[in-house]
């Protein structure tokens, strides 16, 4: 847990005995972000300060009640600005420093959320959609049954048992060392590659209802029968809107970034630096 989280959940439990200075329960002024809840020292707490504080608050808070919250968040910025005021004018190089990457940070995610709000057209939707899958072979998958047996010898004895009329889930439960023995064997649907190579080329080998020989892996051998295969669907616009939506929108904020990091004046010293130098935290003391 960060401080944050840390001073806030303190502040929350204590703002059932702390009390606060009054909000003005008649107030007759609509309420705006500049609205002051607070005074500390001359500096004004805001309706903006606690609304903005709350968007960055852990989810386990925003379940909280709102009158909890508000009273929580209020005395969580009284405590902040108390505290902020006794170093704000004796600030050390660390804390300048750490400051000023806090700002770097904030103001760039800032940016970032601006830039990632931009409206992807049904243009873009469709072409995107069209790239994705509209060449898109469907996927085959397969509903397969397996025997497994430590020796070819078991294998082809099962085979034969089939052959001769047996049932397959009985000589599953009975004979499989397998985990799928107990439940006849069955190993549910699957598709390429989740299967060891061998296996799954057998399986693909075989008709439906149909007994593969003895296939070996390296678990053993494998008797095994195909019941059921099927075609996946392709997924409608619909159905992967969101997931295009957010590639566009990580596509064209990737994009911009390069577009103003290209346009932008930077010039890159000829500092020779000892990459160690990152863990040297006592030069944030100099």
């Amino acid at each position: 847990m960060n401080p944050t989280s840390r001073n806030l959940a303190k502040s929350l439990t204590l703002a059932a005995c702390v009390a606060l200075l009054p909000l003005g329960a008649a107030a007759e002024e609509p309420v705006t972000a500049k609205s002051v809840l607070a005074t500390v020292d001359g500096t004004d707490i805001t309706v903006g300060n606690v609304i903005s504080l709350r968007t960055r608050l852990p989810e386990q808070y925003q379940q909280l009640p709102d009158d909890v919250l508000l009273e929580g968040m209020i005395e969580q910025l009284i405590q902040q600005t108390v505290l902020m005021n006794t170093i704000k004018d004796k600030m050390n190089a660390r804390t300048v420093i750490g400051l000023e990457n806090e700002k770097r940070a904030y103001l760039a995610n800032a940016a970032i959320d601006q830039l990632a709000e931009r409206e992807i057209s049904e243009e873009e939707l469709k072409a995107a959609y069209d790239e994705h899958y509209d060449a898109m072979v469907p996927e085959t998958e397969f509903d397969a049954s397996h025997i497994l047996v430590k020796t070819r010898e078991e294998a082809e004895e099962i085979i034969k048992l089939l052959q001769d009329g047996a049932d397959f889930a009985t000589l599953a439960q009975e004979r499989s060392t397998g985990p799928s023995g107990p439940g006849g064997g069955k190993l549910g649907w699957f598709g390429k590659g989740q299967m060891v190579k061998p296996f799954e080329d057998a399986v693909m080998e075989l008709a439906i209802g149909e007994v593969s020989p003895p296939v070996e892996t390296q678990f053993g051998w494998h008797v095994i029968k195909l019941n059921d295969m099927r075609n996946l669907e392709t997924p409608t616009i619909e159905d992967v809107r969101a997931d295009l939506t957010n590639e566009l929108r990580q596509k064209s904020l990737e994009a911009e970034i390069a577009r103003l990091t290209e346009a932008a004046k930077v010039t890159r010293t000829e500092l020779a630096v000892d990459p160690s130098v990152i863990r040297d935290v006592d030069l944030l003391n100099d």
